[in-house]
């Protein structure tokens, strides 16, 4: 590895094409600076400075030599920050899951919050469905899970909160045969449509869906937003955030059905293992357990204010 000394060395006399130059700029004699020269030349066996013509330059060599050493006293730098940053009680890198159902806006006013901390953790920010969120967890592919749905399982040093509670309603488009349905809707009736569901990404084989009846035909989609998206277009069925679907409600793009089996509320959890918590993980944690933040993750976005 080159010094700063060497490095510097090398800059000075790419960017000025002279010794007495680079002599100049470095503060030093020209005899010091051209010594400098051959001696690191000697230590690489190999020509780095191309002296034939009247602006010196840098053989490619020399320019191999140059970005190359400037790149590892990058990393050397950004290292020893690294270093000093786990030292100092952060993590080197948090990774927070949140259930689909949370919309990723919601986020950005406290990932602002966070950068102003200037703590050099690296954020990574993923997210997951239903099963799948808890998995994250247990996998070790998580720092933190934000809306996690339904009971913690059994997981090894696990802790929680409630993050709050989400209301659902059964919605489907004006155009949709359920929709002029007599309420309220049983469970016979609404078997005979397809329900659009938000396919788990657990690994595991024992997934479940919500609001989904045994045999009902379904078209699984990617996210929330794409469910919300098919039933208004009478493609299915389903269950939705009410606070999400307001505004359709309320301009007829979606109609509300009374249900013969209500589906309760569910809770919603922020959750992550006892055994690994660093400031970044306690800084998150805090955020999330006040109350306005928490109303605001799980009401999430009118889809109509940002869509339609």
């Amino acid at each position: 590895m080159l010094s700063a000394d060497e490095l510097a060395l090398l800059e000075a006399i790419r960017e000025s094409g002279s010794l007495s130059r680079a002599a100049a700029r470095l503060g030093k004699a020209p005899s010091t600076v051209s010594h400098a020269a051959r001696q690191l030349e000697a230590r690489f066996d190999a020509l780095l400075f191309d002296r034939r013509r009247y602006r010196l330059q840098l053989t490619p060599a020399g320019h191999l030599l140059a970005q190359e050493a400037a790149r590892l006293m990058l990393d050397v730098s950004r290292l020893t920050q690294r270093v000093k940053q786990v030292a100092g009680g952060w993590e080197d890198r948090l990774w927070i899951v949140t259930d689909e159902i949370l919309e990723f806006e919601t986020l950005l006013p406290v990932i602002r919050a966070f950068d102003a901390l200037k703590s050099g953790v690296t954020l990574r920010i993923t997210h997951e469905v239903l099963t799948g969120t808890w998995d994250a967890l247990r996998d070790g592919r998580a720092d933190l899970v934000v809306g996690a749905t339904n009971e913690p399982p059994i997981i090894p040093g696990l802790r929680w909160f409630e993050l709050g509670v989400m209301d659902w309603v059964f919605a489907v488009s004006p155009r949709h045969p359920l929709a002029k349905a007599s309420e309220p809707v049983e469970g016979s009736a609404v078997l005979q449509h397809r329900a659009v569901v938000v396919a788990d990404t657990s690994r595991r084989v024992d997934v479940r869906g919500y609001g989904v009846l045994g045999g009902q035909p379904l078209l699984a989609v990617p996210s929330m937003y794409a469910k919300i998206l098919a039933q208004c277009e009478g493609l299915g069925v389903g269950w939705l955030p009410r606070d999400r679907i307001a505004g359709l409600l309320k301009r007829g793009d979606l109609v509300e059905k009374k249900m013969a089996d209500p589906r309760e509320p569910n809770l919603l959890y922020v959750a992550w293992r006892g055994d690994h918590q660093g400031r970044a993980l306690e800084w998150w944690l805090a955020q999330l357990q006040n109350k306005r933040l928490a109303s605001r993750l799980v009401k999430g976005i009118d889809i109509i204010a940002t869509t339609w």
